[in-house]
């Protein structure tokens, strides 16, 4: 996701088939038997774990590089659909042709994320809805199992797919609100308790981080500042975290290297307090007639 988000702004960027293979290599290249960074050598079939039924072909191993191309070729001239439904399409057709030997799925979510990065509407960090999928992974295999009819068969209707992934869009933006809601007031409170003990206002990003559940090293806390007007030492984180474990908000753990802060129960208290309140899950269907 690193590679997606900085080609995204390259103005030189162009989509092809080396770029799906690279991209392939770089989420693969821990299992050579796969192939990665290469086109399958044969058919490949998808099975369903839980029964062994194959549920899917993938496009016959002598259409996929020419699929493939056309796949990049497409994604290279001007889009005559909203970004975000190009980026659905994008993801079907990959997985629907399954190319690769293993890592399908992942290459098809990552082509998703990268089209919706290079339209510029929004940082894909909020606009991926890999989170949704992982949530509610057996949907999605149903409508891929739908739409893909159990073979590549391109002239088949792929609306259901696309209502799926904008009610997936719609779904994990009221997540991600809800959570940026969350965080702002976990923020306000912890504005309140450095005021209170009087401690340097930087250190909210350690305590913030330590009261979701996080450990906090010297080199964390330092790296929140690196390359900013406000970074700081060795010397000076160390002075800080050494002033939250006085205060009460963090406790240290571990020792020389494996040093590290985690939060105490008047930290956690405003973490629960905000959990407890919290409103629960929109999950109505946006488009429901």
């Amino acid at each position: 996701m690193t590679y997606v988000l900085q080609v995204a702004e390259d103005d030189d960027f162009t989509y092809s088939d080396q770029l799906f293979k690279s991209l392939h290599y770089m989420m693969t290249s821990y299992a050579l038997k796969n192939r990665p960074g290469r086109w399958r050598a044969g058919p490949i079939y998808v099975r369903n774990d839980a029964t062994g039924e194959i549920v899917h072909e993938g496009a016959e191993i002598e259409q996929v590089p020419a699929l493939m191309r056309e796949l990049a070729t497409e994604l290279n001239e001007k889009a005559d659909c909203p970004d975000i439904v190009r980026a659905a399409m994008a993801h079907l057709n990959l997985v629907m042709v399954h190319p690769f030997r293993d890592g399908n799925g992942r290459m098809a979510r990552c082509l998703q994320s990268l089209v919706l990065a290079r339209s510029g509407v929004l940082n894909p960090v909020f606009m991926s809805i890999e989170e949704y999928l992982g949530r509610n992974t057996q949907a999605y295999y149903d409508v891929l199992a739908m739409v893909g009819g159990g073979t590549w068969q391109p002239g088949r209707d792929a609306r259901p797919w696309i209502r799926f992934t904008m009610t997936a869009h719609v779904r994990q933006a009221r997540t991600m609100l809800r959570r940026i809601r969350e965080s702002s007031r976990m923020w306000s409170e912890l504005e309140l308790l450095v005021e209170k003990h009087r401690l340097p206002e930087r250190s909210i990003m350690a305590l913030f981080d330590a009261m979701v559940g996080l450990r906090v090293r010297n080199a964390t806390y330092r790296a929140y500042f690196q390359d900013t007007p406000e970074e700081i030492t060795d010397a000076t984180a160390s002075r800080d975290l050494r002033a939250l474990v006085t205060a009460g908000l963090l406790e240290a753990a571990g020792e020389k290297r494996g040093r590290h802060y985690v939060a105490r129960p008047e930290l956690r208290a405003i973490h629960e307090k905000v959990v407890r309140n919290r409103v629960p899950e929109d999950d109505t269907d946006p488009f429901a007639a």
